[in-house]
Order: C-alpha cells, then sequence, then structure tokens
C-alpha cells in the first residue's frame, strides 16, 4: 500500500483543499475555508504559506482514516503563475519555487501549491514533490500567439488541469486515444476558458485570467479597447482599480453584484430584465468561443465538453447547448475535480506513465 499513497494539495483564493489517494481510490479528503479573519493579517498570499501549510500538516496526523502519512510517496500541488511549461508533471525545484514565490505573471492561491508539497515531501521519508498542469500550459500554434500588434503577444493562461482531465475522461468513454481526437473544451467557472484540443494539444485558448475572450461571473473579458484605454487615462480611476475591473470586479458581478449563477436566475424569475439580459449575454459569448474554436479546429469537431461549477446549472448550458449544437455533440462534465486530476498524475508518475518535467 505505502507505494501508492499521493497527496493532493489546492490552494485556492479562500479555500484549501486536500486529498489522499491510494491509487485510484479516495481515502482522506477535505476542503479547509479561510474566513477573511483568517487571511486579514497575511498582506501577500505567499505570506499565507506557512499557516496553510500548518492546517493540512494539522489535518494529515489527526486524520481518522488510518493514514501514516510517512508512506506518502508522490506530493502534488497545484500549479501556479510561473512561465509557459509544456503539459505535464513538473517535479519541485529549485528554479521552480523561485518563480511560486516571485510569479512573473502576479499572485495566485495556486502559487502556494507547489511551495506547500514541497516542504511536506521534504520532511516525509519517501516523498518527491510535484505539480501537474498548471494554468500556464502553453502548447499554442505560433499563429495564435499573433495579437494584432509586435508588442502584445496572446498568452495561454486556462484551466489546464480541468480541460486536460475531462478531455482524457471523454476519450476513455469511447475509448479512444485523447491524442486522436478534435475536441472543444469549456471551463465554467469564476474564470471561463474555452480552448481547441486538437490531437491532444491545446492550440488555441482564450486567456481566461487577464481580459479575454466571454465575459464570466468575475472577469470582463474582451473588452471594447479603445474605450478602455480613454479610462485608463481619465485620471479617475487607479491602476489597481482597473485591473480589478477585468479580474475580480468584473463580469456578471459588475452588472449584477453578484457572481452567483442561483441568485441570478432567481433575479429573473422575479423579473428583473437587466439580470436576464446579462445572463443571456455571457451564454451568448461562450456559444461565440466555441464557435470561434470550431473555426480553429477547421470544423472537425468530434465533441464538445463543457465542465466547471456553472456547468451545474442547466438552463445556462442549454442555451449554449441549442447555439453550438450543430458544431458537433455535445457533453457535459458539471464541477471540476481537479483533486483527482491531480492525484491521477502522481498515479502515473509511480506506475512510470509520465514523463517528469524539468522546470528551468
Amino acid at each position: 500500500m505505502e507505494n501508492k499513497i499521493i497527496l493532493a494539495i489546492n490552494p485556492g483564493s479562500t479555500s484549501t483543499k486536500l486529498a489522499v489517494f491510494f491509487g485510484h481510490k479516495n481515502i482522506f479528503h477535505r476542503n479547509i475555508q479561510h474566513s477573511v479573519e483568517d487571511l486579514a493579517p497575511y498582506k501577500k498570499i505567499t505570506d499565507q504559506y506557512e499557516f496553510r501549510k500548518k492546517v493540512i500538516i494539522d489535518l494529515l496526523e489527526n486524520n481518522n482514516a488510518g493514514i501514516n502519512i510517512n508512506q506518502i510517496s508522490v506530493v502534488v500541488g497545484r500549479g501556479g503563475l510561473i512561465k509557459p511549461v509544456p503539459s505535464g508533471v513538473i517535479e519541485v525545484n529549485d528554479a521552480l519555487i523561485y518563480d511560486l514565490k516571485n510569479s512573473p505573471l502576479g499572485e495566485h492561491a495556486s502559487n502556494l501549491g507547489g511551495l506547500i508539497a514541497d516542504d511536506i515531501a521534504k520532511h516525509l521519508p519517501h516523498a518527491k514533490a510535484y505539480i501537474a498542469d498548471p494554468v500556464v500550459v502553453d502548447e499554442l500554434e505560433d499563429i495564435a500567439r499573433i495579437s494584432g500588434h509586435p508588442l502584445f503577444e496572446r498568452k495561454s493562461i486556462l484551466h489546464a488541469l480541468n480541460q486536460k482531465a475531462i478531455a482524457r475522461l471523454y476519450a476513455r468513454s469511447i475509448n479512444y486515444p485523447y491524442e486522436d481526437l478534435n475536441l472543444i473544451v469549456t471551463h465554467l467557472g469564476g474564470g471561463i476558458t474555452v480552448g481547441a484540443h486538437c490531437k491532444g494539444r491545446i492550440i488555441d485558448v482564450n486567456n481566461g485570467l487577464d481580459g479575454e475572450g466571454p465575459f464570466s461571473p468575475e472577469r470582463s473579458g474582451s473588452l471594447p479597447m479603445g474605450d478602455l484605454v480613454r479610462l485608463c487615462f481619465s485620471g479617475n480611476f487607479a491602476k489597481e482599480e482597473i485591473l480589478k475591473m477585468i479580474t475580480g470586479h468584473g463580469g456578471m458581478v459588475a452588472y449584477l453584484g453578484t457572481n452567483s449563477i442561483p441568485e441570478v436566475e432567481i433575479m429573473i424569475g422575479e423579473g428583473n430584465r437587466q439580470a436576464k439580459l446579462v445572463y443571456d449575454a455571457m451564454a451568448y459569448q461562450v456559444a461565440k468561443a466555441i464557435g470561434e474554436m470550431a473555426a480553429v479546429l477547421n470544423g472537425e469537431v468530434d465533441a464538445i465538453l463543457i465542465t466547471g461549477g456553472v456547468a451545474f446549472n442547466k438552463v445556462f448550458v442549454e442555451k449554449i447547448r441549442k447555439k453550438v449544437g450543430n458544431f458537433g455533440p455535445v457533453f457535459v462534465y458539471p464541477g471540476e475535480d481537479e483533486m483527482h486530476a491531480l492525484a491521477m498524475n502522481g498515479l502515473m508518475i509511480l506506475n512510470g506513465e509520465a514523463k517528469i518535467l524539468e522546470y528551468k
């Protein structure tokens, strides 16, 4: 048993998820919620490192599942905002630790995953630390990098872990290699990313973090650039305020004051016309992005896969399905089982099925 025990760690903005797997079986999991008061003392996200690590260690040492933490072989953390990397499993090294602490793309809670995984692994007798399919997985075709001006290059920032996991899950369900399929995978969460998966590679995708693609519950997506530039130089807003408009305080929450799809559906049921218009517009923009990726794949689409937390909302998903159903069959995978995806990457390491990448 001790050779197959995997610890998965997934820090979010206000939560830390951990799970212990024995092979394919989840034998222990917790979703730890952190209150505003818990996180208030920490100026930067990386300052939360010791606090979050201690919470994880305390839970593991006092678990009720009979787990001996010294038998953990692999610790897999959620990848963060590092330099662009290929899809796969990356062993934590000094270069990765430096970039997780001093991210070239900015702060994100997922940066803590690799840092905590490394520290825990160092204190276990047989464990090594890894990250898997971080948000900066970059498999873009060169043509997809061109933005329209040489000072700006399109970047690949997406829900790579969940997109890859769902694509492989669908491929297994039809007994086809992922590498033989053309898929459009749409992750609907606080941010929204729509990726064109061509024969196992995500050759184009919207930057779901930094203002591109459909607007989402919390992000503005693509905005009219001239108006945005004029706003930046109006003198009415600081740089940080405008960045918050794009990520965190944009999208549905800017229009309606909530990032909750169920709350918006209640508002619609009460006759709120603005809520209905914004709700329909978000579905419209997602469908339009799927259409763009169908063009990227030359119309050769084996399936359209819809996943993420918003995919639980059947009315919203059906609005998308009606617009894109002619591009290919639509399959829905609600939620985001990222803990399982992290653990399965760890299992592939233990089974010798994954090539371990070196971060430089």
